[in-house]
């Protein structure tokens, strides 16, 4: 058993619905945000799901996956930061496993869990099938130097959209996190939203929608 000190989220349970892993033709991840749960951000399946996609959803201990906002110093995060982060590695591990692939599956969070899916992306080491940021950033100060964005990133799908009075996330970070991903080569579709505050609204659940049927090969992405 995982050491609740080094690791909060540690065997924290994850909810599964769509299509078994063992017959799905994608996946998906859904990261909640924070004082939310791997419940609520469930509901938003019925309106991206295109079919023949497993979803996944991992809950946070406490319903928060770190402590301290995502612009505060990194390491005002840890330990949880790195513990959520083995959290996702572990269900791409799963995912992997089954034969989906995890150049077939997508990284969707929504605020807290929104930096916690790019951050994921930007560190890891396998190229995924797409990442969809809503409401969210990467972690860390605007100013503070971060290591290049990994290789995996290239041609990478990366859906960040955002309200422009959202509170939470200020839209320089917003466009920091844009840059850093084009920069390292990802294709970035950057959507904000004017009136929009802290939430999730149809154009994004559908771009969402479009990117799963890609995945799950029901769409080209000329389509």
């Amino acid at each position: 058993m995982s050491d609740l000190s080094d690791d909060p989220h540690g065997n924290q349970p994850v909810l599964h619905t769509g299509a078994q892993l063992a017959d799905a033709r994608a996946a998906a991840i859904l990261i909640h945000g924070r004082g939310s749960s791997a419940d609520d951000i469930m509901r938003l399946v019925p309106t991206i799901d295109p079919g023949g996609v497993a979803y996944l959803a991992p809950q946070a201990a406490g319903n928060s996956w770190y402590p301290h906002r995502f612009l505060s110093p990194v390491a005002q995060n840890e330990p949880h930061l790195t513990s959520a982060l083995a959290v996702i590695d572990a269900l791409l591990g799963e995912i992997a496993a089954a034969g989906v692939g995890v150049a077939n599956t997508l990284l969707l969070g929504f605020s807290q869990g929104a930096c916690l899916a790019l951050e994921c992306a930007a560190r890891g080491d396998q190229p995924l099938g797409a990442v969809a940021g809503l409401s969210g950033a990467l972690i860390g100060p605007l100013d503070a130097p971060r290591p290049p964005l990994a290789a995996s990133v290239s041609d990478l799908p990366v859906f960040l959209g955002c309200g422009d009075v959202d509170d939470h996330i200020p839209l320089p970070h917003l466009n920091q996190t844009a840059n850093l991903f084009r920069d390292a080569g990802a294709a970035v579709d950057l959507r904000v939203y004017r009136g929009m505050s802290h939430s999730i609204n149809r154009d994004e659940l559908e771009a969402v929608r479009q990117h799963l049927a890609v995945l799950s090969g029901q769409l080209t992405r000329a389509d």
